[in-house]
């Protein structure tokens, strides 16, 4: 049989949806508080965002149709309350075991629980359900369990070898059954995580060869992970390669678009960069990153697929932070990591030395630049010089 889907109402996916856009609590927090899974909540948040606009310039439109759907669900449940009724004088009977034979696990008007409920029954009297499991499997299911909190890190072989030292006569291919039944499996990237997504481009790699010697030549975004107390957020910077200073930072408690086009509007109020270097992640590659890119006449570069060491200032960037600020602050809640990141990327790009800058800080080098490019333009041009022989 079937498990039927659970089903919220739309009160709750609203609540749900502006605790995420509001960004006050992790994903898993808001999880927890309304009793969803953390997935649904970045689904719920990502439509809301989109038709909030809509909401605003089209509300009495809105308000009269849902008006119309209000007064269409008495019958709703009245059609739904005359299935029921014609199932139930179809299947009169007086006996249990007659009762028993009303249900129909093959009809999909009614639920089986329902079916139970209007023939007077106990659900589990039903005998089409699924045998739960048996005394002793339950057991070692518990064993697993306790066992898989002390040494997270055994595989399906080591439990099993586990489990006969305590005198259990188990296979391998029982113990897998129920570890993939308590849900416990071990953390790798699964197939066909490198597919692009709808709308994705492809640009060639244009930092081959290439020699930066000058500020916004060639930025560089990406994005990752924050680990708090409970949960984590996405944290997303662009950087500029030739003075290594972060020039925009955004943190999201959902992995979307949006928040890495605020962290790029943001960066590009400071400058305008020649080249645009990034991974081939989804948020990148979408049609809003890139048509962004092009309206401001800046040239996309790809890193190839697996190739980590492209952008590898900005992933020394992200060990940085984690060794010198996440790390050491332990935050609680989104602001608090909000506040600690906005102090550090203030501090990075002001006050810490660089070894690869010769121990100066993003901020000179930036300042420095500026003023030889000042010096260079008031001097004017300089005279060509003969070329001398040896």
């Amino acid at each position: 049989m079937k498990r039927e889907r659970k089903r919220y109402d739309a009160t709750r996916k609203a609540r749900v949806a502006v605790e995420a856009i509001k960004g006050q609590r992790t994903v898993n927090e808001i999880a927890s508080a309304y009793s969803v899974h953390p997935t649904q909540v970045t689904q719920w948040k990502k439509p809301a965002r989109e038709l909030l606009p809509e909401i605003f310039s089209t509300g009495r439109v809105r308000s009269e149709q849902a008006e119309e759907d209000l007064r269409n669900q008495p019958y709703q449940q009245i059609g739904q309350l005359t299935v029921e009724l014609d199932w139930l004088k179809n299947n009169l009977g007086c006996s249990l075991e007659e009762r028993r034979r009303w249900i129909e696990p093959a009809n999909d008007a009614i639920s089986i629980a329902r079916q139970c409920e209007l023939a007077d029954l106990a659900r589990s009297s039903d005998s089409s359900l699924p045998a739960g499991e048996t005394e002793e499997n339950l057991r070692l299911m518990a064993l697993l369990d306790a066992q898989d909190t002390r040494t997270p890190y055994s595989g399906i072989r080591r439990m099993t070898a586990w489990l006969r030292c305590r005198g259990h006569d188990v296979t391998h291919k029982r113990v897998a059954r129920l570890l993939r039944l308590m849900g416990v499996e071990a953390l790798y990237p699964k197939p066909r995580l490198s597919h692009g997504g709808p709308g994705h481009r492809i640009s060639p790699y244009l930092r081959t060869g290439l020699a930066i010697q000058r500020p916004n030549h060639v930025w560089s975004p990406d994005s990752t992970y924050v680990r708090l107390r409970r949960g984590f957020v996405s944290l997303g910077a662009s950087m500029d390669w030739y003075r290594r200073s972060v020039l925009a930072w955004e943190i999201s408690v959902t992995m979307e678009t949006s928040f890495c086009l605020s962290a790029l509007d943001w960066a590009l109020r400071r400058g305008t960069p020649e080249i645009f270097n990034s991974d081939q992640g989804a948020q990148f590659t979408s049609e809003d990153c890139t048509g962004r890119l092009q309206s401001e006449g800046i040239r996309s570069s790809r890193d190839g697929r697996g190739r980590v060491f492209d952008t590898m200032f900005v992933e020394r960037l992200w060990r940085t932070v984690t060794d010198e600020e996440i790390s050491l602050q332990d935050d609680d809640t989104v602001p608090a990591a909000g506040a600690s990141l906005g102090n550090y990327f203030a501090f990075y790009n002001a006050e810490r030395l660089h070894q690869a800058l010769g121990y100066r800080t993003p901020a000179s080098v930036y300042h420095g630049s500026e003023s030889r490019e000042r010096e260079r333009r008031r001097s004017g041009p300089q005279p060509a010089r003969a070329a001398t022989s040896l």
